[in-house]
């Protein structure tokens, strides 16, 4: 597990392209036959990739944790935006197809990912937060029938924002949240731009009672989003290849802008979990 210490606005002022990469980037997020983690100290979120090719991965907590086993203290979110897989938790296999999510709470003991077909693995994102109460474990779809422990995401959790002309044209999917999913802290969901649009989280914001995580995925090898982050009078900005994460400290807008539409995944920690807390800020305001 690699760990990231929090950074401070004024000292990201002065870092280069390189440093901005160190501090904040998350080059590979997936590995054949890997779980790969970065734990931020920033509202100690993990960020995870289980790529399970040859046989089961087993979610353990490592060293990093002081543990017993990984959700001892902690709730997880996945999403799958690979092939078909499976997710057993505590001997119960929940059957995760593309674009499927799971939140699973605070006390399950043991956690395996594998894949229906090695050909085409199953790529389960993953964000943990600390938790401090255990909420039940649920498969999350986008449509269908809501059964026992299985949640259909509401039609008011999806939400349709922008326009073509302002090329941001997107549709955000809430997987966990209050009202939709319960959880302590984590709030997490997808947000897809639909063609023709580039832009994501413009006007933007920040809400310095929370921080996030953004994955960017559906990008061919020749494609990238150029991300936005910092101060909103002392804005930076990296580049973003398919399947790659980045950090985004409480204090810093987090927008994007890409060579063709993508999609990309948002997870939350901090404070509150109240979607609508932000700090606007308005475009003539950037720097």
């Amino acid at each position: 597990m690699e760990t990231r210490y929090a950074t401070s606005p004024k000292d990201m002022k002065s870092y280069d392209t390189a440093r901005l990469r160190a501090e904040y980037l998350i080059p590979e997020v997936f590995k054949a036959d890997e779980i790969t983690m970065v734990y931020s100290h920033v509202d100690r979120i993990i960020t995870a990739g289980a790529m399970p090719v040859a046989g089961e991965l087993v979610l353990t907590a490592g060293a990093e944790l002081r543990a017993e086993y990984f959700c001892q203290r902690r709730e997880l979110g996945v999403i799958n935006i690979g092939g078909k897989g499976c997710v057993t938790v505590d001997g119960k296999i929940y059957e995760v197809e593309n674009g499927d999510g799971m939140y699973i709470g605070m006390g399950k003991q043991d956690i395996r990912f594998a894949s229906a077909d090695a050909a085409n693995p199953a790529k389960f994102y993953l964000n943990s937060t600390p938790a401090h109460k255990s909420y039940p474990t649920v498969l999350i779809k986008k449509e269908g029938e809501a059964a026992e422990d299985v949640v259909i995401v509401k039609d008011e959790n999806k939400v349709e924002l922008g326009a073509l002309e302002q090329s941001n044209h997107r549709v955000i999917c809430k997987y966990i949240l209050p009202g939709q999913v319960e959880s302590c802290q984590l709030v997490m969901g997808m947000t897809s731009l639909q063609p023709g649009s580039v832009w994501n989280s413009m006007p933007c914001h920040t809400h310095d009672r929370r921080m996030e995580v953004y994955f960017y995925f559906n990008l061919p090898e020749d494609a990238y989003v150029m991300h936005y982050m910092g101060e909103p009078q002392e804005t930076r900005h990296i580049v973003i290849r398919n399947e790659q994460a980045v950090i985004s400290p409480s204090w810093s807008i987090h927008a994007g802008s890409g060579t063709q539409a993508y999609t990309f995944i948002w997870g939350m920690a901090g404070e509150n979990q109240d979607f609508g807390d932000m700090d606007n800020i308005k475009n003539q305001e950037l720097l």
